[in-house]
């Protein structure tokens, strides 16, 4: 098809104004025709716009090339020659003089066409070719297309896998950079070939390997890249497994723009219901204005007619055409009144295709570029420095500025550019196939590709405006190699197979994965914790014994039971401070020691309740503190037992170290360590019950627990010590003492929240009480129930006896 404008012509190729699907012979193919109509419509457009190309009228011829490569080239060495010569580079006629070329659907012919357009720097420009080759400057400089190349579909693939979550797939032709983006291949094959009466064995093997292929994977998505010539007999295959039910209909389709599966569907009967559901991506089109008014007035019997409307109609309202050889026997004739609104979208549409609407585009886009060139010597030829304008002149060559740099909207409001790589448009519609069970259908757009759109919003996709397969129910179709890996748990990988296919595990305690397949588990902040389902971080509440609770209240009355029984015996003491079992062994740490387990008791009631920032701060220190005085006092009262007895022998230099200031010192010094020891951790690592929730005294009961071993040590040397004297006889008590916060660790770290403060308070009292009630309950029950023993001849007694045994 070649368009000339008072002699400059543009050619345009429409091999696919007929097709051969058994490649022995030439079909029209109805539904093609649209995209002669769009450059007719294009046409007289142009003509009617009277600032666009004044005065000048433009026109057009048909060029073929029946899929053939010997064609395509005999017709481009047409395009040089003089008309009816196909001699090259002689060309005589100016009528004819070449200015750029419109070229077709396919690829190869697009490269057919190039290499010899190429030398002669004529402007090629395609609505049909997709290979990423052809952006190739140096070896095709003068190749432009109107449509965007292959590589924003195939990202559009991968991005429209991703958003379903999509990694376990069939496909069929083609194997992009899907497994570079984690989407796992379930089979690769190639479409069967259509048959004839010498491949009908091979079909039928092609045929039987792809529904094994197809009937035994797991993979819901299918993908299919080819062109339209290329995947007829996938089509064929499908309507003959559809009609023997051998495949199960339940698949989602994916198709590229460079094929459209409706075609010649009517015209050989077969079924498009497996496409039910299936998405394709198609050319970016928009609705142009007065497009379907001129296809209303279309008529077999208009008088300029074209050379197709005959043929067009004759096929598809199956009528004769009145004075042409387009007859049906015993059929009726047309009438011209037909509608082809009234056809199914198979045989024709009324909207705009891709490619007609690249067509379109491109003979506006031709023509604004001629318009420019027309204006550029105008202006020269009025400042007195240009030459007669003649359009005839114009060299192929000169085009290329003025088309690179075109830039118009169109009617449809479009706007229409070329960018650095001779692309006009890098835009794909993502449109959702509805077939009817008439094989009727209609598409619907659910979002787009454009690789030119802002980081972010390249890809979009309506999700709720998909009609899935009716197996699916209307639930997103799930394609994957295993169950989803929700978030919670972590993929690990099986070994010797695709990443797809994974074990999944759950995360280890303390992190989260808040992502379906997610590769490794993240910790939360400090702030936060893991919920139970370990898929999300939340904050760490405040969570502490009351005292409303049965636990709290049981335990604050323990230690006020304690406290009150504490000050009862402190008080007998002092009562009785002049008889001789208060005055035995120091009475000063005896009331030292009972003021701190007095202390302790109380202490313990600061764990209860609300924390503060003041109590939480003090309770581990205070508690801490007052422990290592009630320990230090035992080790003191046991060191002056020993030395004591020691000094009795004759000659022993143990009588120095005898008196108050010792004990004193013992008390002391061992608290002050305690002391440092705590003034140490709140300066670095101080607990706060808005942060910290497991904060454990681990210092401060290591150092408790080294008091405990000495004193335990040696009570255990005074064992033969009278029991008068000697308050840790049989070491009973500082035994209590270790026995209670050993076992308080391991039952501190296993428990967590008010437990481990219950726990806590626990092991406090346990402790205090094992002292209290080991070292003073026996003298309280000689001073109120065994006065007669309260004396000093009696500790004499035993004191020698004790003296003997030594």
């Amino acid at each position: 098809m070649c368009i000339w404008l008072e002699g400059v012509q543009i050619c345009i190729w429409l091999e696919e104004a007929c097709s051969a699907p058994f490649k022995s012979h030439c079909r029209l193919v109805p539904k093609n025709y649209q995209h002669v109509l769009a450059l007719v419509f294009a046409v007289n457009k142009i003509n009617q716009d009277p600032e666009l190309l004044p005065n000048i009228t433009v026109g057009f011829r048909i060029y073929k090339s029946f899929f053939s490569p010997r064609k395509t080239y005999e017709s481009s060495f047409t395009l040089l020659s003089t008309r009816y010569l196909m001699i090259p580079n002689y060309n005589c006629d100016t009528q004819d003089k070449l200015s750029a070329v419109i070229e077709g659907l396919e690829s190869e012919t697009s490269i057919q066409m190039a290499t010899i357009l190429g030398i002669y720097k004529i402007p090629q420009i395609s609505y049909g070719s997709f290979h990423a080759m052809l952006n190739d400057k140096f070896q095709f400089p003068s190749f432009y297309r109107m449509i965007p190349n292959e590589i924003p579909q195939l990202l559009g693939l991968v991005r429209l896998m991703q958003h379903f979550k999509w990694t376990w797939i069939g496909l069929i032709t083609l194997k992009p950079m899907l497994t570079r983006n984690s989407i796992c291949i379930a089979f690769t094959e190639r479409a069967p070939h259509v048959p004839s009466s010498s491949m009908d064995h091979s079909f039928r093997e092609q045929h039987f390997k792809l529904y094994s292929s197809i009937t035994q994977t797991k993979a819901e998505v299918i993908i299919v890249h080819g062109d339209t010539d290329s995947l007829l007999g996938l089509k064929l295959f499908l309507h003959a497994s559809y009609q023997t039910a051998l495949i199960p209909t339940g698949k989602v389709w994916i198709t590229t723009a460079q094929w459209d599966f409706t075609l010649n569907i009517a015209l050989n009967r077969w079924t498009l219901k497996p496409f039910h559901g299936a998405l394709s991506f198609a050319v970016h089109t928009e609705d142009v204005p007065g497009f379907r008014d001129f296809l209303r007035t279309l008529n077999p019997y208009q008088p300029k007619g074209d050379i197709f409307i005959q043929r067009f109609w004759h096929t598809v309202f199956n009528c004769s055409v009145l004075y042409s050889s387009l007859t049906i026997k015993g059929g009726r004739n047309c009438s011209g009144k037909e509608e082809l609104e009234s056809l199914p979208g198979s045989d024709f549409e009324m909207k705009m295709s891709g490619q007609s609407y690249s067509i379109y585009n491109g003979v506006c886009a031709v023509a604004h570029t001629l318009h420019a060139i027309y204006s550029s010597k105008s202006k020269k030829e009025a400042m007195g420095k240009g030459h007669l304008l003649e359009l005839q002149n114009i060299q192929p060559w000169e085009l290329h500025p003025f088309l690179k740099n075109i830039r118009f909207n169109n009617s449809a409001r479009d706007e229409v550019f070329f960018d650095e790589n001779g692309e006009s448009s890098a835009r794909y519609d993502i449109l959702n196939w509805i077939i009817f069970p008439n094989d009727s259908f209609i598409r619907v757009k659910v979002g787009h590709v454009d690789s030119r759109a802002p980081v972010g919003q390249e890809f979009t996709i309506n999700e709720a405006a998909i009609v899935w397969n009716s197996r699916f129910n209307q639930t997103v179709p799930r394609s994957m190699c295993i169950d989803s890996c929700h978030p919670g748990y972590v993929r690990t990988v099986r070994e010797g197979e695709l990443l797809c296919c994974y074990n999944r595990a759950p995360c280890p305690e303390g992190t989260i994965s808040n992502q379906t397949h997610a590769d490794h588990c993240d910790r939360c902040p400090e702030d936060q914790y893991p919920n139970k389902d370990q898929d999300k971080c939340i904050h760490k509440f405040m969570n502490f014994l009351s005292y409303e609770e049965p636990l709290g209240f049981v335990l604050a009355s323990f230690a006020l039971l304690f406290s009150l029984l504490t000050v009862l015996v402190l008080g007998m003491f002092i009562k009785h401070r002049d008889t001789p079992i208060v005055r035995a062994n120091n009475q000063e740490l005896s009331y030292v020691l009972l003021l701190s387990l007095l202390l302790c008791f109380l202490c313990s009631l600061v764990f209860i309740g609300r924390p503060g920032r003041v109590t939480y701060l003090l309770r581990q220190t205070a508690f801490g503190v007052i422990s290592s005085v009630s320990v230090s006092s035992v080790l003191a009262k046991t060191i002056t037992v020993v030395l004591a007895f020691k000094a009795t022998k004759p000659g022993s230099s143990m009588r120095k170290w005898l008196g108050s200031r010792l004990s004193g010192s013992i008390v002391f010094s061992c608290s002050l360590i305690q002391v440092g020891i705590c003034t140490v951790w709140l300066g670095t690592a101080p607990p706060f019950p808005d942060l910290d929730m497991k904060s454990e005294a681990g210092h401060i009961l290591v150092y408790m627990g080294f008091l405990a071993i000495v004193s335990f040590t040696i009570a255990f040397l005074a064992r033969k010590l009278p029991d008068t004297f000697n308050e840790a006889k049989f070491t009973f008590s500082i035994l209590v003492l270790c026995s209670v916060w050993v076992s308080f660790i391991p039952t501190n770290l296993s428990t967590k929240g008010k437990y481990m403060v219950a726990v806590e308070i626990f092991s406090i009292l346990a402790s205090s009480t094992g002292l209290l009630g080991c070292i003073f309950i026996p003298k309280c029950y000689i001073i109120v129930l065994r006065p007669e023993l309260n004396t000093r001849e009696q500790l004499v007694r035993k004191s020698k006896s004790g003296t003997l045994e030594l």
